[in-house]
């Protein structure tokens, strides 16, 4: 993990927020402040497009946390994982510059949770990406999402999946683990 020190100051931050405020509701946009440091640039001396992801993986310890579905993980043995993302560049974030990174829950089905990361200035759009997430047993095996609504609730009000995105989720998947995935150039 190449952010560990802002991993845990989010995780300190965000259970402390839980404490004080109760979980939020899994839907609610969240908010994480960060600033582009030396070790986050490139040679352009701007945000490093490998690292933007990085850091997004703060905005969803901040929401998984604070709405308190982390705990309830943990105590099932569950834990989340990437399948996969996308990202879109729209401007450059600079060195020590200051960002909100955004971080929302844009849906489920029935494999996996879609989140939106926005990298913000000002209220602006630098970046954006989509995540789909699955959420797996520490004793192996995808956990079914009536199994994970029945132990942490299920949120009201979460929005349908837009086409675009199980298009995008279908397009970018690969073979199960129990199917060859052989690399072939055409």
């Amino acid at each position: 993990m190449n952010v560990l020190w802002r991993t845990l100051l989010v995780l300190f931050r965000a259970r402390r927020r839980l404490r004080r405020e109760g979980p939020i509701d899994p839907n609610t946009v969240t908010r994480v402040r960060i600033r582009v440091l030396p070790t986050d640039i490139d040679l352009l001396r701007h945000l490093n497009n490998g690292r933007y992801l990085s850091l997004f993986d703060l905005g969803r310890w901040d929401l998984l946390t604070r709405a308190g579905l982390m705990a309830a993980m943990t105590k099932q043995g569950w834990y989340a994982v990437v399948a996969a993302e996308t990202i879109t560049f729209r401007r450059s974030l600079e060195l020590w510059q200051r960002f909100d990174l955004e971080t929302r829950m844009i849906g489920h089905d029935d494999r996996a949770v879609y989140l939106e990361h926005r990298a913000l200035v000002a209220g602006e759009i630098y970046a954006r990406a989509i995540i789909r997430a699955r959420i797996l047993r520490r004793t192996g095996g995808t956990v079914p999402h009536d199994e994970l609504f029945a132990a942490v609730g299920r949120p009201d009000g979460l929005p349908d999946i837009e086409q675009w995105v199980h298009d995008w989720a279908d397009g970018s998947a690969l073979p199960s683990t129990k199917r060859p995935a052989p690399s072939v150039w055409e």
